[in-house]
């Protein structure tokens, strides 16, 4: 288990070329897709929560706390990183760092938190991301709960929108997760992407 820990799971997105929906609702391997990143999180970290907007009664039978971004206008991934920072400074006060992640990737790392926490270390950073195959994928980080105040700032006074953006203005060490057989961070956006992902699945039943 890691300690001081608070897992915000930012499960906004549409499935705008799959029909409409929320993408973590998505089932695949007989599950939706929220319900594997949850499980793969959940032994990870001291306690979690959901980020979406709209009606959280959807998210239900989930039994997380479900948060909105906390600013208007629907600034994208970074109102989701501050709904996680900001439940965590209300909520879970003896948090350190908020890891956040994305809904709708089913083969999530369940050793997400350690590599980033271990990266972090090494690198005497501030925060860690990961990465995988020679991208970066900066939604999945570790982020210091004191990033709460300038994150609200950059978002609201200065209008800044792009994560990477935001977080150059840290020391940022990258944790390498292999992408082979399976990429972790493997995410669906489209109907064939969600075909891959069903393949993936059996596969690594089998």
């Amino acid at each position: 288990m890691a300690t001081e820990v608070v897992g915000a799971i930012l499960a906004g997105g549409l499935a705008r070329r799959m029909g409409g929906g929320d993408k973590g609702l998505i089932r695949v391997g007989g599950e939706p897709m929220l319900r594997h990143v949850i499980e793969r999180l959940a032994p990870q970290v001291d306690a979690m929560m959901l980020n979406a907007n709209g009606d959280p009664t959807r998210f239900g039978d989930f039994g997380l706390p479900v948060s909105a971004d906390p600013v208007a206008g629907h600034p994208g991934p970074l109102a989701g990183v501050l709904a996680g920072l900001e439940w965590a400074a209300r909520h879970h006060r003896q948090a350190r760092f908020v890891v956040t992640a994305a809904g709708d990737t089913p083969f999530l790392p369940r050793n997400l938190v350690a590599l980033l926490m271990a990266a972090m270390t090494a690198e005497r950073a501030e925060m860690a991301v990961a990465a995988s195959g020679g991208r970066s994928h900066p939604v999945f980080a570790l982020w210091p709960v004191t990033l709460a105040e300038p994150l609200r700032r950059a978002i609201v006074g200065e209008e800044i929108r792009k994560v990477d953006r935001f977080t150059a203005r840290y020391r940022v060490a990258t944790a390498a997760f292999e992408d082979q057989p399976i990429d972790p961070f493997f995410n669906i956006n489209t109907p064939d992407d969600l075909a891959e992902a069903e393949r993936l699945w059996e596969r690594g039943r089998s």
